[in-house]
């Protein structure tokens, strides 16, 4: 179960059948996403739901796993997503009050983006890499926001929290409904989509550094505003990404702990369209 950010690679995401599921030891049977159980503790050659024709999991819909002491549940998700999404909003709003330096805040940016590569290469989550993830990326968002509000867009930072708040519960709703549906298809076309959006904005960052001005100009005037509706398409994307990975953990079982790298995706995830909609809602105001 790997963090799901368009800057980081995805563990867990099977790449032998035809939907996002978590990597078995064996082959699944045919149609049935669920038949091999990677967090078995023992030998357990298909999953039970597998012998039921027509079950849930058939239809998109994994099985729910029966609830074990140790295990992964929807409420651990909640409650771990809860506390780093907590962290992040807390820390920014220090820095907010605090009117913390954009150079300290461009540190904090720095020491959070490691904190994320490390956790991001582990093959265990580590609660306190993540909440200290939280905090620094907390407090580089509370500054940049206050920028922003302050000197280009009034206003943007809270039109910034109500749109990803809006592309939250909009993909929420389309994923339950299975208006959205993750299958291996649509992972490889994010991923790929997601991949030719970074070098693009990498390549644009060179330009800006070494020629001045806006490089490209990927990230002003109508190419921007074209690349913020993209970057904030591309974080729904991954939201939805996210949702089946923490759907797949539950039905599957995952250890408890695995509840935390959940927690670090969809923040991860929350972080980057925060942020498309701040850039974009400054380019719009800053151009009228």
């Amino acid at each position: 179960m790997r963090s799901s950010n368009p800057v980081f690679s995805r563990r867990g995401f099977s790449r032998d059948n035809g939907y996002a599921g978590f990597n078995a030891t064996q082959q699944p049977q045919a149609g049935n996403p669920y038949a091999a159980n990677p967090y078995a503790t023992g030998p357990q050659p298909t999953n039970p739901y597998a012998q039921q024709p027509q079950t849930a999991g058939q239809q998109g819909f994994p099985p729910a796993a029966p609830p074990q002491a140790g295990r992964m549940t929807m409420d651990d998700v909640v409650a771990r997503t809860s506390m780093t999404v907590g962290l992040v909003v807390a820390m920014a709003a220090v820095a907010w009050i605090t009117d913390l330096s954009l150079g300290l805040a461009l540190g904090a940016m720095l020491i959070a983006l490691v904190l994320g590569l490390v956790q991001s290469f582990k093959r265990k989550a580590s609660p306190p890499l993540i909440l200290a993830y939280a905090a620094f990326e907390g407090l580089f968002l509370g500054a940049i926001s206050n920028y922003v509000d302050s000197y280009i867009a009034n206003g943007a930072a809270m039109q910034a929290v109500l749109g990803t708040m809006a592309v939250f519960a909009a993909v929420l709703f389309m994923y339950k409904a299975r208006i959205i549906r993750v299958t291996q298809r649509f992972y490889r076309f994010v991923m790929a989509a997601a991949i030719g959006f970074i070098l693009l904005m990498g390549i644009n960052l060179l330009f800006a550094v070494f020629g001045g001005g806006d490089g490209l100009g990927f990230r002003s005037g109508g190419l921007g505003i074209l690349f913020g509706v993209i970057g904030i398409v591309l974080g729904a994307a991954f939201l939805a990404l996210d949702f089946k990975q923490v759907e797949d953990g539950v039905a599957y079982g995952a250890p408890r702990e695995e509840s935390w790298l959940a927690a670090f995706g969809l923040t991860l995830t929350l972080v980057w369209i925060y942020l498309e909609f701040l850039r974009l809602i400054a380019i719009l105001q800053s151009s009228d």
